[in-house]
């Protein structure tokens, strides 16, 4: 046995496959269901010529297709490809060239989007997902739970599968094209899945033969609220899968805070992923409005992928006590890094903050550089040496991943995060991180929603911007916003134009689009 992704799961299954593994609306499955779903749709896939290498795309939302199409390509040495669903055509075309594509799951409701790109890209095979909504199915497509009932759910023979098969997620998009990042099965399950680990402490498992005989009485059940066409979703349901636990999911990824809540209560879930405020806010918000809500089994919320402003956190120490807050710092390049204390965390062996020339920034000096990672890293970008070239490093034989995130390192060795480099605004040659006054600015009673950006001024080449969702009924000028920011960041850091938008646009799981945000900016004070 390796610690191949699909090896590790059957392990699991075989294990103890009565136990419930994934809920989704109506749709219950054991460890066996889930095995045997996967097992034929493995054999649709293999029937129309898909194996080891070739891509398997997911354009789908949240449900147990899509996880059940990425353990059936893992099955295969296949490799699934996330494909976010609000791509247009001109993005999904480089997606579906840029990966590759042999084949495509996709939910009906995106069909429209899909099919012209699917026409100028042909496919081995193209399954239609029904998802209840009146459009047309991408033609010459098979409907997915028809192809699935008429195949075999005995286990594929599927041999030479092993560590080193491939696990691809799609990354960005928000600036630029997205990229695909490529991990070994071995290096993701242990940098991002729990290593085999129910309470990822670190202690993983010291072999895949290990995995079964570790499986608690009764898992742990969690709640994915992020799209799993998301990293955050993706690690979250396959170190479930590995532990013995159950995954809810809310049926097509619905973000509907009162069915959240009532879902919580319902499954008894423990464990809830989210992706920032734009997902913790509103639950708060419900809860808050709702003395009805039962949330007794929920002990542990954890934000990913986005940042948690410390208002949030406090809200959630006030309303739900004892909680454990977990503040989650990684990326698709790194994994998981760790957790965040208020805008610090600590380093590891594991971890540095290297300069650009790849030396650490000395504690204390003042000096940044970007957080990085080495052991178990990513092999590379797909198809692209030169981002690959910068972004995996080598310095003195020791091979790092650097995340992008700009930080400097404290005098007692905490590490202090500045958001990422590339939305670093040069105002006057003073360098503003967007994030560190977005924290302060989503404090103030009347903000909803804010993204921070630089937009171009004639003498100071760039100048901060705000754009601002505010709370319904609420009313905020520029005057008052800079007297409320003065407490918290220098002048220079103000903005200095307010705009205000009926809706911040973030992605499906809450990342801010700085695109938009700098578009919208940009165009409302000429």
């Amino acid at each position: 046995m390796t610690y191949n992704l699909a090896e590790l799961f059957e392990a699991v299954a075989a294990a103890d496959p009565g136990r419930e593994v994934l809920v989704v609306g109506e749709r219950r499955l054991t460890y066996r269901e889930l095995d045997e779903r996967a097992n034929r749709l493995a054999h649709v896939l293999r029937a129309a010529g898909i194996g080891p290498g070739d891509t398997v795309g997911l354009q789908l939302a949240n449900g147990s297709e899509y996880v059940e199409g990425m353990l059936a390509a893992f099955k295969l040495r296949a490799v699934p490809v996330n494909i976010n669903y609000r791509y247009v055509e001109r993005e999904l075309r480089y997606l579906y060239d840029d990966a590759e594509l042999s084949a495509l799951l996709v939910h009906r409701s995106f069909a429209p989007r899909a099919a012209p790109v699917v026409v100028e890209h042909p496919m081995k095979l193209v399954l239609d997902v029904d998802d209840g909504t009146d459009e047309q199915a991408v033609p010459g497509s098979m409907p997915y739970e028809a192809a699935l009932s008429a195949s075999s759910a005995v286990q594929p023979d599927t041999g030479g599968r092993s560590s080193d098969d491939h696990y691809l997620i799609y990354t960005g998009g928000t600036t630029g094209m997205p990229k695909g990042v490529v991990w070994r099965h071995e290096d993701i399950f242990k940098s991002a899945m729990g290593g085999g680990d129910v309470v990822q402490s670190g202690d993983f498992v010291t072999g895949p033969e290990e995995l079964a005989q570790r499986l608690p009485d009764n898992g742990i059940t969690a709640l994915a609220t992020p799209p799993l066409m998301h990293a955050a979703a993706h690690w979250l349901t396959f170190h479930q899968l590995f532990t013995g636990g159950k995954v809810v999911m809310m049926p097509l990824g619905r973000f509907e805070p009162k069915e959240i809540w009532s879902t919580i209560a319902r499954e008894g879930v423990f464990n809830i992923v989210l992706v920032g405020d734009a997902m913790v806010k509103p639950l708060l918000d419900a809860l808050a409005s709702d003395k009805d809500v039962n949330a007794d089994s929920l002990w542990v919320l954890a934000s990913s992928g986005a940042p948690l402003s410390q208002h949030n956190k406090d809200r959630v120490a006030e309303l739900l006590p004892g909680r454990m807050l977990i503040d989650s710092l990684g990326s698709s390049e790194t994994g998981v890094l760790g957790a965040k204390s208020d805008a610090t965390f600590k380093l590891s062996d594991q971890t540095a903050v290297l300069k650009p020339d790849g030396t650490p920034v000395v504690p204390g000096s003042q000096e940044t550089g970007k957080v990085a990672r080495r052991g178990h890293v990513p092999l590379r970008y797909h198809n692209d040496p030169a981002k690959s070239a910068a972004t995996f490093i080598t310095v003195d034989g020791v091979r790092w991943a650097l995340t992008g995130d700009e930080a400097m390192v404290e005098a007692d060795g905490s590490v202090r995060m500045l958001g990422r480099g590339s939305q670093c605004i040069n105002t006057g040659g003073e360098k503003v991180y967007p994030e560190e006054v977005e924290e302060p600015l989503k404090a103030h009673a009347a903000v909803e929603d804010a993204l921070v950006v630089g937009i171009p001024d004639e003498r100071w080449g760039e100048r901060v911007a705000a754009v601002v969702q505010l709370v319904p009924g609420a009313a905020l000028d520029l005057v008052a916003l800079q007297a409320h920011l003065r407490e918290h960041v220098a002048a220079y850091k103000l903005p200095r134009d307010l705009v205000l938008v009926d809706k911040v646009v973030r992605s499906p799981a809450g990342k801010a689009d700085y695109r938009w945000a700098k578009d919208t900016a940009s165009k409302a004070v000429r």
